[in-house]
């Protein structure tokens, strides 16, 4: 009973995680309250949640203003262009389907798979942003990539940041959850997921350098 309660217990560790992401929930909504900079606070919220999952957060708000200051640049031009790029799209889908006018049948299918594609990009973007140095069209590039090639997970994904609205529609009694946890908490669980997904695409960069080091070798 005793080791429940110790410092290193399950139960504290347990607590302790909690506490960090309604912190590290706090100071994403705070960052995001200008609106151009989130992009910049979703980025550090990934690089905070995808440092817990591999028990390396550290200080978390030190973690956060640090990746906040080194992403932002990137990360608001990302982020404008998701907002621009939307609000684009949505008003096309919205004219389409509700206008009246007679516009091809398939044209409604093509606007919402774009969405759709646009949103898996989207989902990925500034986790990947938070993990590698690029320019930002090949993050983009990377994030549609990466979404497609990994489709299962993406769709496990777009569940996980589903599961807390739909839960919280059905059951007000889940409000508090949503407040306090509800950007980090799906964030961390996909986070998850998205450290398998750059652990495998590393591996495989590294095992293809190594063969090209292989074949240098070989030719001398």
């Amino acid at each position: 009973m005793n080791k429940l309660f110790d410092n290193e217990g399950p139960l504290m560790s347990f607590l302790s995680k909690l506490a960090d992401l309604v912190w590290l929930n706090i100071l994403t909504i705070i960052f995001c309250i200008p609106i151009i900079t989130a992009g910049a606070s979703l980025t550090a919220m990934y690089t905070v949640t995808i440092k817990m999952v591999n028990k390396e957060e550290g200080y978390i708000s030190k973690n956060f203003f640090q990746a906040f200051k080194k992403n932002f640049k990137q990360a608001t031009v990302i982020w404008i262009g998701v907002m621009l790029a939307s609000i684009l799209f949505y008003g096309d889908y919205r004219i389409v389907t509700y206008s009246g006018i007679a516009f091809p049948k398939a044209l409604p299918i093509a606007l919402t798979a774009v969405l759709l594609l646009m949103y898996c990009t989207y989902l990925y973007v500034f986790p990947v942003l938070s993990r590698y140095d690029n320019t930002i069209k090949n993050t983009i590039k990377n994030s549609f990539l990466l979404s497609i090639s990994n489709l299962p997970r993406t769709l496990l994904i777009i569940a996980i940041h589903l599961v807390l609205p739909v839960a919280v529609y059905f059951s007000q009694a889940l409000l508090p959850i949503m407040f306090l946890m509800g950007l980090t908490l799906p964030a961390y669980a996909s986070s998850v997921l998205f450290e398998g997904i750059f652990k495998k695409l590393e591996d495989k960069m590294e095992e293809n350098q190594e063969e090209s080091l292989q074949e240098q070798d070989v030719g001398k």
